[in-house]
């Protein structure tokens, strides 16, 4: 099955602060605010939501074609993409911008102060879909993911205009889309991921009802984090799949991420959706017990076991 994923590209900077961030604010100088906080630890991971979904596939066997916009610095990043079997010929380099990076700090309160840039996220818009389609031989699915919302909306209407099947997961991107553009996101989706929070924002961006939005797509899977997900459909009766327990939290970032991908792994598969979903929890909890959303490289035996009506196949 030929997936393209498109989404963002971006590195992530993780520090943490061995302090609290509330010691250092005083109330009746927020307006002055200018602070240093000395970081004792710096994590640096490779993210973008379109990277590690597709990274996830091609863990599981796959050769997704990445569709995004990174800068002068990818170099590295895609030489290991590459390496782990995503086809990264279609991701556009900037010519003069920095790949999107987000930077972080955590106190010891789990307080953060974070910063998002863009960078060539930018140029995500000047990406023709239509000629990724051509130089791939055809797509059969294509996830239009978090990115540039002109990029998003023009992935969108590429898939309709070409006829392709396509997953909206519009993601935190939500929160910058008014009710027009969350309308030309979804409607007409094979599949439509969100989690929880998402899922009751997107029906207050679009207006519509839950049974309205499910009379627009295929499917609706929502992931509810250690309650597993639901899958909802018009025709049918939802479906909830439990999540897959981890032995130990060490990074939750990245575990919706890991979802999609052994989800979309799945149906590629020819699975049934239910075994599918079942697969990405498995996949989310791998996440979970690993460094980085990246950091893993198969599912262990064990967490397969765990999984009955998954094993077999996988």
């Amino acid at each position: 099955m030929r997936i393209a994923v498109t989404g963002s590209i971006a590195t992530d900077h993780l520090m943490t602060f061995p302090g609290r961030f509330a010691d250092q604010l005083l109330a009746d100088q927020l307006q002055h605010v200018s602070l240093s906080f000395l970081a004792d630890r710096l994590e640096i991971h490779h993210g973008g939501v379109a990277a590690n979904i597709a990274y996830g596939l091609a863990v599981l066997g796959h050769r997704p074609t990445l569709v995004g916009a990174a800068g002068t610095d990818f170099a590295d990043y895609g030489a290991r993409l590459r390496a782990a079997g995503v086809d990264t010929a279609s991701v556009r380099i900037s010519e003069t911008l920095h790949t999107a990076r987000f930077i972080c700090t955590t106190d010891t309160d789990q307080n953060q102060i974070a910063t998002f840039y863009a960078g060539a996220m930018a140029e995500a818009g000047e990406i023709d879909l239509a000629a990724v389609a051509r130089r791939t031989g055809g797509l059969d699915l294509v996830l239009v993911g978090a990115d540039a919302p002109e990029a998003m909306l023009k992935h969108t209407e590429t898939c309709r205009t070409l006829g392709l099947p396509f997953a909206a997961d519009p993601s935190q991107q939500l929160a910058r889309l008014d009710r027009p553009q969350t309308r030309r996101l979804m409607d007409g989706a094979r599949y439509l991921f969100t989690n929880a929070y998402e899922a009751a924002l997107l029906r207050e961006r679009t207006g519509w009802s839950k049974e309205q939005v499910l009379a627009r797509v295929g499917t609706w899977i929502t992931t509810l984090g250690e309650q597993g997900c639901r899958i909802e459909r018009a025709d049918a009766p939802p479906v909830d799949v439990p999540a897959v327990p981890p032995q130990i939290i060490v990074d939750p970032t990245g575990a919706g991420d890991a979802f999609r991908a052994g989800f979309l792994a799945g149906i590629a598969r020819g699975w049934p959706q239910e075994r599918a979903a079942r697969f990405g929890c498995a996949l989310a909890t791998r996440v979970l017990e690993t460094h980085g959303t990246q950091g893993y490289k198969k599912i262990p035996t064990g967490i397969r076991g765990d999984l009955a009506g998954v094993r077999g196949g996988t």
